[in-house]
């Protein structure tokens, strides 16, 4: 039996729908099971190493936080989840050599939901305290959950896209108007605070509890990417996307920015076993984020656009939530051993907008038929990049001590 000391504390932002559900109820399924699928290093980008095992990833017990804006709808997930892993269990329980492994596991699995408003730093506060008084360290920090403030679809883009390219206008959408100068009550802009500033915070404030889980695994950051991440529409003079009207590509071209960074500083710290920090794009699913703009009719639509896309050839397009969380739930249980490093390279000093690969991003994927898999993308960076990221940094490091400051609160490093 594995001791309590290595079991699993994972939170997960904006876990009552959408892929944070997916992702709860995929780490279910793969811990209710002794051998978990997701942590098999068996890809092709992985690295084999003969001296490292997938044994530490055995789990008997698991500690699951829904971190939700609404305590009701995060009860309701916790329920659903529940129900969903005593199904998990009989179906284990009825298959030929079952060894109880299942049944142990959910005598010790708890779910609880603890409220958290990202577009709120106080309730940000408020969540790491009671994370860190409640719980004796964080093995995992997913930071899924995300906000876009699109108020209508131009359908003049939208003809001429998906004529041009069907498939790059379900997966990279041009066409959807977005809201700009939304403030949040914090008075910094919303989209930026809910997508990238919200979860810093979060970070920085639990970074010490998740240095505490100390199996040879390590705790791990994930950072929930998109596909529609992108310099193009990023101005670094408005770094908190006010006055962008792609707020939503630019919050998460700078999480790409933000998690390469904090995880390139965690491994120069050889001093304690490292926060790894990974980046995920959980590919095309149903979820609820442009919703707000689509009735019945076009929402079937969309769904019918999403398998076209993949019956011609889309790899993205995994659809359901479940599937999309493939590559979340691998990099929280692969042993980090078998995961492709980057020589570091020089960047071309003469032209700095010429870009050098530094890292992978991490790609749900599927085939034809919607059998999901993991796959990679090529990290790049530029001079201009290193730089924007640096600054952004800054701002983010000096707005995080302001608000600890404004709360009487000790800055930690």
């Amino acid at each position: 039996m594995s001791p309590p000391s290595s079991w699993p504390v994972i939170v997960v932002t904006g876990a009552n729908s959408g892929v944070g559900l997916g992702i709860c109820q995929r780490l279910l399924v793969q811990l209710i099971s002794k051998s978990p699928t997701d942590a098999q290093p068996h890809y092709d980008f992985h690295v084999q190493k003969t001296t490292t095992t997938t044994d530490d990833v055995s789990f008997d017990g698991l500690t699951l936080i829904l971190a939700c804006r609404s305590r009701q709808r995060g009860e309701a997930a916790r329920d659903k989840l529940y129900q969903f892993a005593d199904e998990q269990v009989r179906h284990f329980e009825i298959l030929p050599g079952y060894d109880g492994h299942a049944e142990t596991f959910r005598k010790h699995l708890t779910i609880v939901v603890h409220t958290v408003d990202l577009s709120r730093i106080q309730t940000v506060f408020r969540f790491a305290d009671e994370i860190i008084k409640t719980y004796p360290y964080v093995s995992h920090l997913i930071c899924n959950a995300g906000v876009a403030s699109f108020v209508s679809i131009n359908w003049f883009l939208a003809i001429k896209q998906f004529a041009t390219d069907w498939v790059e206008a379900v997966t990279t959408p041009i066409y959807y108007t977005q809201e700009v100068g939304q403030v949040s009550q914090d008075g910094l802009g919303w989209v930026w605070q809910c997508n990238v500033f919200g979860h810093y915070v979060l970070f920085r404030a639990l970074k010490s509890h998740l240095a505490k889980y100390q199996m040879s695994t390590g705790a791990r950051v994930i950072w929930m990417s998109s596909h529609e991440s992108s310099p193009i529409y990023y101005d670094p003079t408005d770094w908190q996307l006010v006055k962008s009207a792609h707020s939503y590509e630019s919050s998460k071209f700078q999480m790409d920015l933000i998690a390469h960074q904090l995880d390139q500083a965690s491994l120069q710290d050889s001093d304690k076993l490292p926060t790894r920090h990974l980046i995920v794009l959980p590919g095309v699913a149903g979820t609820n984020i442009a919703n707000a703009l689509l009735d019945t009719f076009s929402s079937m639509c969309m769904l019918l656009s999403f398998y076209f896309a993949r019956f011609l050839g889309s790899p993205y397009h995994l659809i359901t939530a479940f599937k999309a969380a493939i590559s979340a739930v691998h990099l929280c249980l692969v042993p980090l051993a078998f995961l492709p490093t980057v020589s570091s390279t020089e960047v071309d000093n003469s032209d700095p907008t010429a870009t050098v690969e530094v890292g992978f991003r991490y790609v749900s994927e599927c085939d034809r038929w919607g059998k999901e898999r993991v796959g990679t993308m090529k990290l790049t960076r530029s001079i201009e990049h290193n730089k924007q990221c640096g600054d952004l940094l800054d701002h983010c490091e000096r707005l995080f001590a302001a608000f600890c400051e404004a709360e009487g609160r000790p800055v930690h490093y």
